[in-house]
């Protein structure tokens, strides 16, 4: 399977089959592990594929066929991926719910949806589709509820609730009933066609409600294969950690895709904030994080230093500045002399390894960042430290991935060259239009959005771009987030947001402006970072809000927004901001399940601090 024919690269397969392909031929190799109980747990990959056998075979029971749409609503793990494959193996769907998801965000998908089973991850996941049914009356399509994990349920009615234990069980005891039916799983996974369906992604709807965009097979390979070819991505070159919600295309591209497609690894986080500790125990070959993880990773290593003794901090600080040093230069196109070459092996030796172990991604031989734009500060930071970090842009809609960096072309805060076969156009006013077997089928059961979304068979993705000379393409922003001025002035504000979330004290920055004279800006404190400084300068405090209250804190973030405002032109300078006194939350409406902030919501949702901005 190394040498990837064409029809494999074509797509011309389908996600069960590739399982049924491991299981067949390297039934003993590590395909999952899990921690439980401090222990990391194996799966092979024979394992594996029965446990999404007799889980589909369970399902099949239950009448659940082709057609059919399974809902997952639950944390990350096996079960998760179980569950995905068998309800594609029958010729189903899945439909995944973010964990995060407040009981109405679950209604409305497993309404529109029209799911017939939702596996649950545990109580507070059933608890959910119970309260939605208690407001909003039975589902009329859903026939069973799935639970993984069934602690504290003992009291609850059993009617169509089954723990997955019993659904795996019941597809047992089918096949030991009904010995005919022994091959009815593998049967049915030749039946499936690398068109079909196979998952039904929600958009985050950061403009209103969610749409399900419908992908099949081939999209979904076709989009994940230029990462193989790229960067040589074979089963021992292979590895990762899941932790981003894998109903996310992003996670699934990772955790699910490419491991099925080359026999990867994929070791389970105990939780998201888990993960700096799990990424020192695994030590994966390949890291995907979303902006914020990286952000994180930087800040904590900057943090403890802080707690070194002075001649640690000191050679910490001369090996980063050394190393940025050099990283501008021949960023620059310049070349190092042979003593810098040597003082960077002695910074490699003294700091950038020692800081790559200590964050767990010593053996990451590619990094990757997507889901938004990322600071090209966080970038320069890791590519000095020596982990090669490429940022990726795609949209759900096709697939998760269009562009990508790699060694040749990877200009700081660019988002890369098109996949290999991927048609692109910039239409006037800057939007990206792509064409691509990767592009989706359309939306579920929402025809007048899938003709706005694809024209003349081009994807409006949506985002404007620039193209730089070496092909490479930069995100300006969304085509519905940029500012106009009531001065005409239009204004990108992810540009300034990421230069103020570049400051280790800023968690959250959103300019606003729409209309008005001037910029303003709603800022979110980091709480651990703006904390730790508190303690440091004597400072008392009790809560987020407390802490955000403070004039002495005004005053330190003050000096960050003048910092970042001297980078930009005077018409992009934030003239007022206001701390927010609560963290943004997915629960409030505030922000979507994968972290990102509804803007249209935020100046109903804040309005006595715009009127604090603009009076």
């Amino acid at each position: 399977m190394n040498d990837l024919s064409e029809r494999f690269k074509a797509g011309d397969h389908t996600l069960p089959q590739l399982l049924m392909h491991w299981a067949d031929t390297i039934p003993d190799e590590l395909a999952i592990r899990e921690k439980d109980l401090g222990i990391w747990n194996r799966v092979t990959w024979s394992e594996y594929f029965t446990n999404v056998q007799f889980f589909a075979l369970g399902l099949h029971t239950l009448g659940f066929g082709r057609g059919g749409r399974l809902a997952i609503a639950g944390e990350d793990t096996p079960e998760w991926l179980y569950s995905d494959i068998a309800a594609q193996a029958l010729g189903g769907m899945t439909v995944g719910v973010y964990p995060t998801n407040p009981w109405p965000e679950l209604d409305y998908i497993l309404r529109h949806s029209k799911s017939s089973v939702v596996v649950c991850g545990d109580q507070e996941q059933v608890d959910k589709v119970l309260e939605a049914e208690a407001n909003n009356g039975a589902f009329p399509d859903l026939k069973m509820i799935v639970c993984v994990d069934m602690k504290g349920m003992r009291g609850y009615d059993r009617a169509r609730l089954k723990s997955f234990d019993e659904v795996v069980q019941a597809g047992r005891d089918h096949v030991s009933r009904h010995p005919e039916d022994a091959n009815l799983f593998r049967d049915s996974i030749q039946a499936t066609k690398p068109d079909d369906p196979a998952v039904v992604v929600y958009t985050s709807g950061t403009t209103g409600p969610p749409k399900g965009a419908l992908l099949s097979h081939r999209n979904l390979l076709v989009a994940s294969f230029p990462l193989i070819a790229q960067f040589d991505l074979t089963r021992d070159r292979y590895s990762v950690l899941c932790y981003l919600p894998l109903c996310h295309v992003a996670e699934r591209i990772f955790s699910t895709i490419l491991s099925l497609m080359i026999g990867g690894e994929v070791n389970f986080a105990e939780s998201i904030d888990t993960v700096q500790v799990n990424l020192r125990e695994i030590a994966p070959k390949v890291f995907l994080g979303v902006p914020r993880i990286w952000e994180k990773l930087q800040y904590s290593a900057s943090i403890r230093i802080q707690d070194a003794r002075p001649t640690s901090r000191r050679i910490y600080n001369w090996g980063l500045d050394l190393g940025q040093a050099h990283f501008r230069k021949i960023e620059a196109g310049g070349q190092l002399t042979a003593m810098e070459r040597i003082k960077h092996f002695a910074a490699k030796i003294l700091v950038f390894n020692p800081l790559k172990r200590f964050m767990g991604i010593d053996k990451v031989h590619c990094g990757f960042v997507g889901g938004a734009s990322i600071s090209p500060e966080v970038v320069r930071f890791f590519r000095v430290i020596g982990v090669p970090l490429y940022q990726v842009y795609g949209m759900t809609e096709s697939a998760g991935l269009a562009f990508f960096q790699n060694a040749e072309k990877a200009t700081v805060g660019a988002a890369g060259v098109a996949s290999p076969g991927l048609q692109y156009r910039i239409a006037e006013d800057g939007e990206l239009e792509i064409k691509h077997p990767s592009v989706f089928l359309g939306y579920l059961d929402n025809e007048k959005a899938t003709n706005e979304t694809i024209i003349d068979g081009w994807l409006q993705t949506g985002d404007v771009v620039e193209q730089l000379d070496n092909g490479e393409i930069t995100i300006v922003d969304r085509k519905k987030s940029i500012i106009i001025t009531s001065g005409g002035k239009n204004i990108t504000p992810s540009e300034i947001e990421n230069a103020l979330k570049d400051s280790i004290y800023i968690a959250e920055a959103i300019v606003v402006g729409e209309g008005r004279n001037f910029l303003g800006a709603l800022l979110q404190i980091d709480y651990d970072t703006v904390g730790k400084w508190a303690q440091a300068q004597g400072l008392a405090y009790t809560t987020f809000s407390h802490l955000s209250s403070m004039e002495p804190v005004k005053e330190l973030i003050a000096k960050e927004v003048n910092r970042v405002n001297d980078a930009f032109a005077r018409v992009e300078n934030i003239r007022k901001f206001v701390l927010l006194k609560k963290e943004l939350d997915h629960d409030d409406g505030e922000m979507t399940a994968t972290q990102k902030v509804r803007r249209n919501v935020i100046e109903t949702k804040f309005k006595s601090e715009m009127t604090e901005i603009y009076g």
